[in-house]
């Protein structure tokens, strides 16, 4: 099969096109899928320029997010049958094959069937993101019926599903954004407030909204400093939950203490890091509920552009750039040399 291999730490350009044995199923469990998409996401290109969770075991296929239809499966599948169309997050990391590639194997447990309504390419750009967005406004904030949350950098790939998510959870919501165009779209999905950083200090615009308390939950998906200025955009005893590790080098968190806040990491991938199936398999119901949820269309995915799969490096490079809203993702076919298949999709964070 033909895959977009990492054939070492470095610039985009270390993603080559290769021809590789394709992978085979070997156990009673597992699907063999033809992808039809990948997802393209922030971990992908931080893996591609820092290296693998797993630096021995290279050269690596990237790839956590795919989207296909099932090509064969082992004796024991039950849920499945050749011609399903599904929608996963598996591997990626760098011990298992990703998905920038024209076949997979993954356990009958960690797939979900395909939205309806979606297009390959949407449904491979969904599964890290509503998974994230899920589990840090649901599960990590705990966030309920009337309460106020500030999402920063709303119209990004976590960003903009997390809007859709608070909104039908009966939360207002806050955001913030880079320009005009962002801010037009984070108001299509439901925005009470919207927040031009670079024209206005957030931490302002929102104590003046939340007549001077703060919100209940701030959802910070930039870091560094962002970080550490959300403490003072949340009321005493409230909650902060964060993508990335703080750098103390530009703040502390004296004053969060203060407050009696809450923090809480969101890492949707320690369930494939630490190899907890049980984990896993809570992540596979995330992605039903939002199949769910997408068919009815009471969430979308913004998919902002797609490439063909022999122009990976292409997308990690567009995604570096910053600013994007929605979401990338590689189209993949069997002589990949067009990227018809995406006609239907082509309607612009950060994880790991």
């Amino acid at each position: 099969m033909k895959a977009i291999v990492m054939t070492k730490v470095g610039k985009p350009e270390v993603l080559q096109l290769q021809e590789v044995p394709d992978p085979q199923i070997k156990t009673a469990t597992q699907v063999l899928v033809r992808l039809k998409a990948a997802g393209v996401n922030p971990i992908d290109t931080k893996l591609r320029s820092r290296g693998t969770f797993y630096p021995d075991q290279m050269p690596a296929i990237l790839g956590c997010d795919g989207a296909g239809i099932v090509e064969a499966v082992g004796s024991a599948v039950e849920d499945f049958a050749v011609g399903d169309e599904v929608y996963f997050c598996d591997g990626g990391l760098g011990a298992q094959t990703g998905n920038y590639a024209e076949l997979t194997v993954v356990e009958e447990k960690f797939i979900a069937r395909k939205p309806i309504s979606l297009g390959f390419a949407e449904a491979a750009a969904a599964p890290l993101v509503l998974i994230t967005a899920w589990e840090a406004l649901y599960d990590r904030g705990r966030l309920q019926p009337g309460q106020q949350v500030l999402i920063h950098a709303g119209a990004g790939g976590v960003g903009h599903v997390a809007i859709q998510l608070a909104k039908l959870q009966g939360a207002e919501v806050a955001t913030t954004v880079g320009s005009t165009e962002n801010a037009a779209f984070v108001q299509e999905l439901g925005a009470d407030l919207v927040i031009n950083y670079k024209e206005e200090d957030f931490v302002e615009a929102v104590l003046h909204w939340t007549q001077g308390e703060g919100v209940d939950l701030a959802f910070d998906t930039v870091g560094k400093e962002t970080f550490f200025q959300s403490v003072y955009a949340v009321r005493n005893y409230g909650d902060i939950v964060t993508l990335l590790e703080p750098d103390f080098s530009l703040g502390n968190l004296k004053d969060a203490r203060t407050k009696n806040l809450r923090i809480s990491w969101e890492l949707m991938l320690t369930p494939m890091l630490q190899n907890r199936e049980d984990d896993q398999l809570d992540q596979t119901k995330i992605l039903q509920q939002c199949a769910r949820l997408i068919d009815e269309n009471k969430l979308n995915i913004f998919l902002n552009q797609t490439f063909p799969l022999a122009e990976a490096a292409a997308s990690h490079q567009l995604l570096e750039a910053g600013g994007m809203k929605g979401k990338l993702a590689l189209v993949i076919n069997d002589n990949d040399d067009s990227d018809d298949d995406s006609d239907d999709d082509s309607d612009d964070e950060n994880q790991g």
